[in-house]
This record gives structure tokens, C-alpha cells and sequence, in this order.
């Protein structure tokens, strides 16, 4: 595989980012690159929802490629697909692979994700970590997994979405009907934040054709439990209907596993109450977003 970089890659400005022009140009010329399979970002930052107005939706539907990153890239993301119907993908972005600890969990499913068509069940990683990787690859803290907690049981099949809720009563938001949504949240969100950003997911258009909920684990500043997190859950009367499964690892905590935006997945729990056993959350994933798009994007290969 051969790696090339944005002309504007290395660009900073006061917010650590590139300019919106250099960001624009940089995204469009990948898509228009014929040479170009695939596109990961580099990291995320709290403005890529600048660009939603000024991306052309015309030229990244004509040029399909698999768009992968996480965190506020995740608005890109969803827009791209609520408005071209492209598959993308919540996963690593370009930096994570830079972890020189800890990264196999993450290779295995950004591979089984976007490189490979077969359906996939995500398995919970043995252990989690959220440290400072970045500033110190040997001093690292592994902590052992528990696995999901169930906390409303059921089965769901839909369409994936997710993660950060930057898009809604926007003109960007992908349709809530018929979804399994991904919720997620960085270090910053307190209980008070996420219980506010969570009402507001409830109240978008579509909710109640909406068929499941899996929350990403929280970062340990946030100092959100899993009682705190379970009364939220069920003080909300709109989820009652619908399973609810929470620790799941697909964004600021590593390892994390990466999942189709647009693509289908099944979501299995028969627990009567809430258990931290195993439920099996299992994607439709590559093999339904290539039947949905089989002409437009058939992934990165090796």
C-alpha cells in the first residue's frame, strides 16, 4: 500500500488545524485522485462541521473512497453519507497507528471493516487503555475489560450511525429511522453534558423509527459509573423500547474497533436486566455496505 500526504498536511493555525480553504482543498483533491483509494485523517479537533457547507457533495458522491477517521470527523462522515449515500467509516485516524502498544485490536477490525467483505462480530477487547500514548509508547496502563453492560435488553437490526452528535437540526443529519446508533464522548463530557447531548439525540426527527443504542466507553476524566450512567438511561422513558448496551470500544479509549457509517448491523442481548455478561454485537457490515454500494466503493486493499 502506498501512503501519500495532503498538500496542506503539516499546516497549523491558532486552533491546531489547517485553514478551512487548505482543509476543502486537501478533501477534495483526494476524492478527485483517481490514484486515491482511501482517506484517513489525521486526527480530530472540535471544527470539522466548518466544512459541511462547502464540500462538494457532487464530486465526493462521483469519486467514492473509503473515508475513515473518528471524534469530530465524524460530522464529515455522517454528512457524506446522509447526502452522497457513500459508506463511511468511524475508526482510526492516520496518528493512531502510531501506537506502538496495543494497536492489534485495532488492525484486526479497521482490516475486517474496510478491507475484507465478510460479516463480522465485534468481540470485546481484552483489555482497555487511556493513557497518554503519544507522550510515552513504554509507560502504558492496561486495564482489564469487562465487557458490555447491558442495561436495556433486545435485538435490533439497522443502519450504523454515530458518533459525536455535532450534526442534529442540521440539514447534515443522516435519517435516525430504521438505526443502530454509536454514541460517543471525549474526556471534556461531563455526566451533566452527556445526559443533555443524549436528550437532544432523542428529540431529532426520526427517533422513534430508531432501533438501538450502543454508547462508546467513557475517557476516565469524564468520571462518569456505570450507576450514574444506568439512572440516565433510565430516567429516559424513550429508550425503554429499545436495547441499550454501553462500554463499547470504538473511539477515544483504546483499542477500538471501526464500523461502517451507513452499513447495516444486528445487535443481540437476551438479558432480563442489566449484566456486564457479553452481549454478541454483530456487523453486517462490510458485506452489506459492498451490497449497498457494490459499484461505488470496494475499500481499501492491502
Amino acid at each position: 500500500m502506498t501512503v501519500s500526504y495532503s498538500e496542506h498536511a503539516e499546516e497549523r493555525d491558532r486552533f491546531d488545524s489547517s485553514f478551512v480553504p487548505s482543509r476543502l482543498a486537501d478533501l477534495h483533491a483526494a476524492f478527485a485522485d483517481p490514484a486515491v483509494n482511501g482517506i484517513m485523517t489525521t486526527l480530530g479537533g472540535y471544527n470539522s462541521n466548518q466544512l459541511l457547507h462547502l464540500l462538494d457533495f457532487e464530486l465526493i458522491g462521483a469519486n467514492p473512497k473509503a473515508f475513515c477517521g473518528y471524534s469530530d470527523i465524524t460530522a464529515l462522515s455522517n454528512a457524506i453519507y446522509a447526502r452522497t449515500g457513500m459508506i463511511t467509516y468511524s475508526g482510526p485516524h492516520f496518528s493512531t497507528l502510531a501506537v506502538q502498544r496495543g494497536l492489534e485490536y485495532t488492525l484486526e477490525y479497521f482490516q475486517k471493516c474496510v478491507m475484507a467483505e465478510p460479516a463480522f462480530t465485534v468481540k470485546a477487547a481484552p483489555t482497555w487503555s487511556d493513557d497518554a500514548w503519544y507522550a510515552d509508547q513504554q509507560r502504558r496502563e492496561f486495564i482489564p475489560n469487562t465487557g458490555y453492560l447491558t442495561i436495556n435488553s433486545g435485538h435490533a437490526k439497522g443502519t450504523l450511525l454515530g458518533t459525536f452528535l455535532l450534526l442534529h437540526g442540521t440539514a447534515y443529519m443522516p435519517s435516525l429511522t430504521d438505526s443502530i446508533f454509536l454514541l460517543e464522548e471525549e474526556a471534556e463530557t461531563t455526566i451533566e453534558h452527556f445526559n443533555g447531548y443524549l436528550q437532544a439525540l432523542l428529540h431529532q426527527p426520526g427517533f422513534a423509527g430508531m432501533r438501538g443504542l450502543i454508547i462508546g466507553r467513557f475517557q476516565k476524566a469524564s468520571s462518569i459509573d456505570d450507576e450514574t450512567l444506568i439512572t440516565v438511561i433510565q430516567n429516559k422513558p424513550e429508550l425503554a423500547r429499545i436495547p441499550v448496551v454501553v462500554h463499547a470500544i470504538f473511539g477515544h479509549t483504546n483499542p477500538q474497533f471501526t464500523f461502517p457509517i451507513g452499513g447495516r448491523g444486528t445487535l443481540l442481548r437476551n438479558a432480563a436486566r442489566c449484566s456486564s455478561a457479553s452481549p454478541s454485537i454483530s456487523w453486517r457490515a462490510a458485506s452489506m455496505a459492498l451490497v449497498v454500494c457494490w459499484c461505488m466503493c470496494r475499500g481499501m486493499r492491502p
